[in-house]
């Protein structure tokens, strides 16, 4: 009888010298010596059906063979692959990878090895490559053809529409009945072959890429994806089928599945002769025996599917490959087999960690070349995987050994590859990076990990470098990437983009041409700059009041946007009545009028208090207290015009929803560079400004002392704006969370009516949903009366699909660690549903209690129970004790519900909502309200963790985001840099950074540093950071008075 006790240590494989192959060496690690002696050649059948001839020594395991197919493809995610063959009784097993190949392929000559797909992970946007994904799309054409992977006509016309586009391209009519008469994906095709043309005509302007994905999408939800069937018997006898997925053991009838085992019911695993016993974890509410019996044709099919189980529990529960038992002195029991490679984890965290050049790789089938959707930095996975209990992975493979108490796996090392290392050089096709058809007016917005990428690899141009074997890959799935590019030529609107060449939504390759880019474009500055900033003040109040400048250059620019660039394009266009251009310019115009006045002034009180004019001898200049007086009380009379923007912004979204060429028209401004935020932001901008005066003043006020010149009048002023923003913050509130709700509706798909009268948004975020499939993740968005819970799929427009709601009236909310064996794990029961989550983080789930229960407590004194919100899905209402089945879709309805998707404006890739998806995080309206109040502006000094020398920037900070600009008189910003998920510090004297004044921002490989022109400076650029790289605690910002309606 086999059995294997599964024992988790603390070690970790990555690294690890009996480890070799491409998939698992960090950068310069070398692989240990093969076992020299004969050679044995041994023909290996692709997936696209090609063979390929390896040689490799005979006595060498079965991963050397792997990896030198691995080495062969350019594959980094190697690890979800296996190779299979027929041994000599004829039963189709997997080749060992810890055992020697001649003991396993008898016959070398007369075997053809398989290459294929070994796991199938529960979301396909976890396959960080294209090259992957491609290799997962022949498996599932190979799976069609063979009848492995049965569906109904409808979802197989779609998959076979999909592979017709990846292969000839856009629809032909003709060129499509040609080409299906000569290719055959499935038996009896010819019935489908009207549908398929049909569907395939819907897919025009989608590469390769985007049919992989799309293919991948539809497949995943078929009840046989993955499934490979083993043949036995229950206890009555009865024919039936076991298979094992990612979630589990999996029984069914002929291709029906009736029953299913999950991975943290299942306490033991094993088999005695062919007999394949499952031992089940304790549960009250179970029918089932505590040990299940399976009768399986023989002992070499019982120990095969054995291996499978144990091989599937390890890659996807643990965290690590668990190590070896100690061999025993005098007599061994049982197999020795157990699972070797990387986990799923640890292959996402080496994924995502390693940079790689983009390579070139052949679609055999396909007319249409491909370039890998590679990059030279990490990117977020699309789905991390949970971080495990005990509970989660305490399983047992054999008899005998019962699971301790305090057993525990821990997780193993991330592995961290250097960005400094050299990979291979940059192809010429991927130098001149063209642009496609899309027009760019002018410049290109990148962010600064592309930029700091540029500046690597010029740095590394310069010496010569080794050629080495690519380690790991860059995804080229929709994910957010650290690389982020508007190929429209202009910002965000919500401070991020998506890299063109990380996407299969965008056709362009990731264009590198941004003055920003080149190190001549910025002037490295060193002890010039230190001469110059020593003979400025050194007052505090002088600083002070330069942020007043700074910032008020910021403010000024912000509102052109409003006065100069969004109504010329107004202007342009009948696109807006009349009515709204009254309401809306009107009252912005006297603010930039009068701001224009406001900022020549301080600027001129500057220019005196610096001595760069003779005037100061005539008086007593160093102060601001005066101007800010005199300009606060010639705001009052703007005031009426401020009462004014709370219906020029419900006029322009109202004016929005009924008009849908006013919707294109805003949504074309959106894209534009100058907008480099939501365009309804720009509306709320002169009612935050009348808080920053606010704190400017309360900060001088705080360092003059009573007997100081400035002080009357700073105190002064302060009253005066206090008075203001009293009058106003009201508003100011209504008008924020009215925004926000607008911004959030444009991010999400399958809701009728988010804004309603009433409705406050409280938190959205990232958490992992536990359902039938494992734990998934969707993004929650949690409001005053209900929580929505979404997914993101590959769509033209990059929203969030609503999957289901959950009204707060009569929840309760409990932590579940125990119960389910899910770290930071909660169980939220509504009166019609209840869903279990898992959050990233114990911090992460405590803001997520606090939040929800708070919003628990609003549902309760409202008046009753929730609007419905789902516009066509229907809830999950499957119960967690049923295993929390995952979000489905009808096979027929795939085709309608991605085509009315795909008829959406591609422009939703780049909002706060993604990087919070990306980055695995959570932000709240809390959160947002303090963005506002640490809103700041001014020239810092940057520097590359390899660059030499600094560059002069002009930095604004805003919506959790930095804004690049060459100098503060640029319209647009060249470059951003989200800063959620990113930490703050100061370097260590290790990095050799001997400035003042300086702090350094990282995440993960990434490192900048920025140099501050005083102590004032830096102590103001740390605290703004600081506000966005660590989210609020609500209870130490807002009381429950402050909550606010629409």
């Amino acid at each position: 009888m086999g059995e294997i006790e599964q024992r988790p240590t603390p070690g970790s494989r990555l690294g690890a010298p009996e480890n070799s192959g491409i998939s698992t060496l960090e950068h310069g690690q070398k692989p240990p010596p093969t076992p020299s002696g004969k050679l044995i050649s041994i023909k290996i059948q692709m997936l696209d059906d090609t063979q390929e001839a390896f040689e490799v020594p005979q006595r060498a395991p079965g991963k050397v063979l792997l990896d030198a197919v691995c080495n062969h493809l350019n594959l980094v995610e190697g690890d979800y692959f296996g190779l299979e063959f027929p041994d000599h009784k004829k039963i189709t097993v997997w080749l060992d990878l810890l055992k020697p190949i001649v003991k396993q392929i008898r016959r070398p000559k007369h075997v053809v090895v398989k290459f294929v797909v070994k796991f199938f992970p529960p979301d396909h946007a976890q396959l960080q490559e294209e090259l992957t994904r491609y290799l997962f799309a022949l498996q599932v054409k190979q799976d069609l053809a063979q009848g492995r992977l049965t569906c109904n006509d409808t979802s197989a016309a779609l998959l076979i529409s999909h592979i017709v586009q990846s292969e000839i391209g856009d629809f032909d009519e003709a060129l499509d009945r040609e080409h299906l008469a000569k290719n055959k994906y499935i038996p009896q095709q010819d019935a489908l072959e009207d549908k398929i043309v049909e569907f395939h005509h819907n897919h025009i302007g989608q590469t390769p890429a985007e049919s992989d994905f799309q293919l991948l999408e539809i497949a995943r939800r078929l009840e046989m994806y993955g499934i490979r069937l083993h043949p036995a018997k229950d206890r009555e006898g009865t024919k039936i089928n076991l298979a094992v997925a990612n979630t589990g053991i999996l029984v069914f009838q002929g291709f029906t599945k009736i029953n299913a085992f999950n991975w943290a019911k299942v306490r033991k695993l094993s088999f005695k002769r062919k007999r394949f016993l499952i031992k089940l974890r304790p549960d009250a509410n179970s029918s089932y025996q505590d040990t299940l019996e399976f009768l399986m044709a023989s002992r070499d099919f019982c120990k095969s599917f054995w291996k499978i189980c144990v091989e599937h529990h390890a890659f996807f529960r643990l965290f690590e490959e668990p190590k070896p038992k100690p061999k025993p002195v005098l007599f061994s029991r049982g197999s020795s087999f157990r699972f070797s490679g990387r986990t799923q984890k640890q292959v996402l965290d080496y994924v995502k960690e390693g940079g790689h050049k983009k390579v070139q790789f052949e679609r055999k089938h396909s007319r249409i070349h491909s370039i890998r959707s590679l990059a030279s930095q990490p990117a977020e996975p699309n789905s991390e995987v949970p971080k495990q209990s005990p509970q989660s992975t305490g399983l047992t493979y054999g008899e005998g050994a019962e699971l301790p108490g305090g057993q525990s796996c821990q997780q193993g090392r991330e592995l961290k590859v250097s960005a400094e290392e050299p990979g291979p050089q940059q192809s010429p096709s991927l130098q001149k990076s063209p642009l496609g058809n899309k027009k760019a007016d002018g410049a290109i917005m990148v962010t600064m990990e592309e930029e700091e990428e540029a500046v690597k690899d010029r740095s590394q141009q310069s010496k010569p470098q080794p050629l080495q074997p690519s380690t790991g890959s860059l995804t080229g799935s929709p994910h957010l990437s650290e690389l982020s590019v508007n190929s429209q030529g202009g910002a965000a609107p919500a401070n991020v983009t998506l890299s063109p060449n990380l996407s299969p939504d965008t056709k362009q390759a990731s264009p590198l041409v941004s003055p920003l880019l080149n190190d001549q474009a910025c002037p490295r500055t060193d002890d010039e700059e230190e001469v110059r900033r020593k003979r400025f003040p050194t007052d505090k109040a002088y600083f002070i009041a330069k942020e007043v400048s700074t910032t008020e250059r910021t403010y000024l620019k912000d509102l052109e946007v409003i006065t100069s660039w969004f109504q010329s394009t107004v202007s342009k266009e009948d696109s807006m009545p009349e009515t709204l251009k009254s309401l809306i310019f009107p009252n912005f115009e006297p603010l930039h009028k009068f701001h224009t006045s406001f900022l020549k002034e301080i600027e001129q009180r500057l220019a005196l208090w610096e001595g760069r004019s003779n005037a100061h001898i005539q008086g007593d200049y160093q102060r601001i207290g005066d101007v800010m007086l005199k300009n606060i009380q010639g705001m009052k009379p703007l005031a009426v015009h401020l009462w004014k923007h709370n219906e020029a912004l419900e006029g322009l979204e109202n004016g929005i929803k009924g008009s849908r060429r006013l919707e294109n028209f805003c949504r074309d401004f959106e894209l534009q560079k100058v907008c480099y935020l939501p365009l309804n932001t720009f509306l709320l901008r002169p009612l935050h400004r009348l808080m920053h005066y606010k704190q400017v003043l309360e900060r001088l006020c705080k360092h003059h002392p009573p007997s100081h010149a400035d002080f009357r009048d700073c105190r002064a002023a302060l009253a005066e704006i206090t008075e203001m923003v009293a009058q106003l913050h009201g508003t100011m509130i209504k008008m924020e969370n009215f925004q926000k709700l607008h911004e959030l509706k444009k991010d999400l798909i399958g809701v009728d009516n988010l804004v309603i009268p009433g409705r406050e948004f409280i938190r959205l975020g990232s958490l992992s949903k536990l359902s039938g499939k494992g734990l998934q993740q969707r993004m929650f968005f949690l409001f005053n009366d209900v929580l929505l819970y979404t997914s993101r799929g590959l769509t033209a427009s990059n929203q969030f699909k609503v999957h289901g709601q959950l009204p707060l009236y009569g929840m309760t909310i409990e932590e579940s660690e125990d119960q389910w064996g899910v770290p930071h794990c909660l169980t939220l029961r509504g009166q019609r549903q209840s869903i279990i989550v898992a959050a990233s983080s114990r911090s992460e789930m405590q803001k997520w209690v606090e939040d929800i229960q708070m919003a628990i407590d609003l549902a309760e004194k409202s008046s009753g129970p929730t609007p419905e919100l789902l516009a066509s899905s229907p809830p999950d209402n499957k119960s967690p004790e049923e295993g929390m089945a995952v979000d489905q879709e009808s096979e027929d309805d795939l085709s309608a519900s991605r085509t009315s998707l795909e008829r959406q404006a591609p422009h939703r890739g780049n909002t706060m909502v993604h990087v919070c998806w990306h980055r695995n995080t959570s932000v709240s309206m809390v959160d947002f309200s303090i963005a506002v109040e640490n809103q700041l502006s001014g020239n810092l000094l940057r520097k590359f963790k390899n660059s030499n020398g600094w560059q002069k920037l002009w930095v604004v900070f805003t919506n959790f985001c930095l804004f690049f600009y060459k100098s503060h008189q640029d319209s647009h910003p060249l470059a951003s840099l989200p800063l959620l998920g990113y930490s703050l510090t100061v370097p260590s004297e290790s990095e050799n950074i001997h400035k003042d004044y300086v702090f350094k921002l990282h995440f993960k490989s990434h490192v900048y540093y920025f140099r501050a022109e005083s102590e004032y400076t830096f102590d103001r650029w740390m605290e703004v950071i600081r506000s966005a790289t660590s989210s609020a605690s609500r209870t130490h910002i807002l009381s429950h008075k402050e909550s606010h309606v629409y």
